[in-house]
């Protein structure tokens, strides 16, 4: 007769048996894994909570196309289930946090907006528009620059073609501002005789300063002498001298050479 053999448990078996479950454990018991082969019924979808698992997103593809085509056969299922009012429960809560339902078109930002996109782009060519045009302006106005700082460079003196006889009487108590005749103008270089009337001063030397008005000093002439008329004659080109008025300052010299002041004229130049 044989005897079965005496086979000792192993050591901390009851521990083991009686070791807590851990949360893992916890959740299968709690939550079964949904046979494949068992059908899709009422009572089914209640023991295995399919609804709370479906709308988890646990469920698994094969269960929730079952579970779908269920509640298809049978619409009164989802009255007894009650997803409408946690359907409705869920949408409330999106509407509280400020998100949009699935099924509304996200609001697009403030700038992906129509209006605001075509305002940005028409704005964007006009300062297009505005940049080229400035940019244009200033490119005329640079080469309008270097050409006038190249004649004021080169400064050319015209060839006069013709010779004006002037006789000026100076005024002898100030300096005028206005002045009392206009050289050139005529697009032509012009020799300009002048013969100013000195001959009512008792000196017959004198020194003539020329000024630009209101910017500075040209030439001094130093012991001009009046001619046998009394008259200080000066020839000049008025292209020498650039468009402008110019003060015309007259100091008699006395014998020590101490500079008296006798008269001032003033003229124009034009080119």
């Amino acid at each position: 007769m044989r005897t079965a053999p005496l086979v000792t448990p192993p050591p901390g078996g009851h521990a083991a048996a009686d070791a807590p479950a851990t949360p893992a454990t916890t959740a299968r018991h709690a939550m079964p894994a949904v046979p494949q082969s068992m059908p899709m019924d009422r009572d089914f979808i209640l023991k295995n909570q399919i609804a709370e698992r479906y709308l988890s997103g646990r469920l698994p593809i094969r269960g929730a196309q079952d579970f779908e085509r269920y509640c298809r056969e049978h619409p009164e299922l989802i009255d007894q289930l009650g997803l409408a009012e946690r359907v409705h429960s869920g949408l409330r809560l999106l509407e509280a946090g400020g998100i949009s339902p699935p099924w509304e078109v996200p609001r697009k930002k403030w700038f992906e907006q129509l209006p605001i996109m075509i305002a940005a782009l028409a704005l964007a060519a006009i300062a297009t528009i505005a940049a080229a045009t400035m940019w244009g302006k200033l490119s005329g106005r640079d080469a309008t620059i270097t050409s006038l700082k190249q004649a004021v460079h080169d400064q050319p003196l015209e060839p006069a073609t013709s010779t004006r006889n002037i006789k000026l009487v100076p005024s002898r108590t100030a300096p005028s501002r206005r002045p009392a005749v206009t050289l050139g103008g005529g697009g032509e270089a012009q020799m300009a005789d002048i013969r100013i009337d000195m001959s009512w001063s008792k000196f017959t030397a004198f020194r003539v300063t020329l000024d630009r008005q209101d910017q500075g000093r040209v030439a001094v002439l130093n012991y001009m002498l009046r001619d046998s008329n009394g008259d200080l004659h000066l020839a000049l080109n008025n292209s020498a001298l650039g468009p402008g008025i110019y003060e015309f300052a007259i100091e008699g010299l006395s014998l020590h050479g101490d500079a008296i002041a006798q008269a001032w004229i003033t003229i124009g130049i034009e080119h």
